[in-house]
């Protein structure tokens, strides 16, 4: 919600409105409106949320290693403690999360038994793909780097956009 509240603050007010312990307007409006729309994919998704939810929780996190990769650490106070000190890099960042994804997608290419569905499943990898990707990306733009309030936003917001790509698709 602190995101919101930040991006619609305007530049020069941002990280103020986003360090503010009150809730604004825009966030209150963004959590309404995410959370409605994550309880209509629910539905419509019905039994196959077991399938489903684990992909759209793996692309919301997985999202962060592109932020934090990308761009620079802000904070509203001048000394805080940057969380690049300890990042080491994409590439081993990933590792495990990478292996992971490929043992899914073997499993699911020995599990899925409809062509159609097969064809499903790699369309919404590729989704996860380009949503994990674009969403820091514009976040990160917008806000001019990333911290905690925005890491979060970006899995809440690839979660809820994945989850209606499944929605729409399955």
């Amino acid at each position: 919600m602190d995101t919101f509240d930040g991006i619609f603050a305007g530049k020069k007010k941002r990280l103020k409105a986003m360090k503010d312990s009150k809730v604004g307007s825009f966030g209150v409006q963004a959590l309404v409106f995410i959370t409605l729309i994550q309880i209509a994919c629910i539905l419509k998704i019905q039994t196959q949320i077991i399938f489903v939810l684990p992909i759209c929780l793996f692309w919301g996190r997985f999202s962060n290693l592109f932020f934090i990769e990308k761009f620079k650490y802000m904070s509203y106070k001048k000394k805080s403690i940057s969380h690049k000190k300890f990042w080491n890099g994409f590439k081993k960042e990933s590792l495990i999360s990478i292996i992971f994804l490929l043992i899914f997608i073997s499993y699911q290419l020995v599990s899925i038994t409809s062509q159609a569905l097969l064809i499903k499943f790699f369309i919404l990898i590729l989704v996860g793909i380009f949503l994990s990707y674009s969403i820091p990306n514009i976040l990160g733009n917008k806000i001019g780097g990333f911290n905690g309030d925005a890491c979060g936003a970006s899995v809440v917001l690839v979660e809820t956009a994945i989850l209606f790509m499944h929605s729409i698709l399955l």
